[in-house]
């Protein structure tokens, strides 16, 4: 039986990993932003031992006493989930640094406030398990999200460094690289067929830690899609409109 804290519980795919642990009876410390939503899914792990706190993951100098405190519920951690995220507003985020720094603080800076605290306990304890949710618009710049990929890009870069100083010490870091997934956060998007599934992402998002995979593009098929799209020349890539359109 695994100690499991998930950060951002409370989101689509958050909510079907937390089951998926569940299942196998680990023990987990949920914590998310709306008590509601927390308590609905806290319900659907009635399974196994649960215990809650709600927190908003924007207070950055907050995050580190949300870590404390979720080592202190569990006895320590075995594996750590970090899965909030916004997509902000692409258009505000050119037209004001307002806008633009709520989707740096949001995607990239809170992040970073949760994982120093968990990175130092877990290192000092010389083993544990960490998988964060990223995203494949961290892998180039598009002008529909270039806001939201800039957050994720320089995440993917933190974890590069994060995964290799833990290495000696027996903690993996696993960096979740998800294309789009049909859930609320994409709700106002059309559909297609490369759209996730949340049940199925979150299946793949627990195996990948389990096995303590470096990088996971999620689903895969994005690991062959995103080699493409980050090495065509900035001159074609800017005339193919699926490309470079809004």
């Amino acid at each position: 039986m695994a100690r499991v804290l998930i950060l951002g519980a409370t989101s689509a795919i958050a909510a079907e990993a937390a089951v998926s642990y569940a299942a196998r009876r680990d023990e987990l410390h949920l914590v998310g932003r709306n008590a509601e939503k927390l308590a609905a899914v806290q319900a659907r792990c009635a399974a196994t031992r649960v215990s809650v706190e709600r927190a908003d993951f924007a207070h950055l100098a907050a995050n580190e006493g949300v870590v404390a405190r979720a080592f202190e519920a569990l006895g320590g951690v075995d594996i750590a989930l970090i899965a909030h995220g916004d997509l902000g507003n692409q258009l505000a985020s050119e037209r004001t640094f307002e806008a633009a720094e709520a989707t740096l603080r949001t995607n990239f800076l809170s992040v970073i406030s949760l994982l120093i605290p968990l990175a130092n306990r877990l290192e000092n304890e010389r083993s544990g398990r960490i998988g964060v949710i990223t995203s494949v618009a961290g892998e180039r710049g598009r002008p529909r999200n270039y806001t939201y990929g800039a957050a994720k890009g320089a995440l993917n870069v933190y974890l590069q460094g994060l995964r290799t100083r833990l290495y000696a010490s027996g903690v993996s870091v696993t960096t979740l690289k998800l294309g789009p997934v049909d859930s609320p956060m994409t709700r106002d998007h059309k559909k297609h067929a490369l759209f996730g599934k949340p049940e199925k992402v979150a299946r793949d998002i627990v195996r990948a830690i389990d096995a303590r995979t470096a990088e996971a593009f999620v689903p895969s098929f994005w690991s062959l899609i995103m080699p493409v799209v980050r090495s065509t020349p900035e001159g074609l890539f800017q005339k193919l409109p699926f490309l470079s359109g809004r």
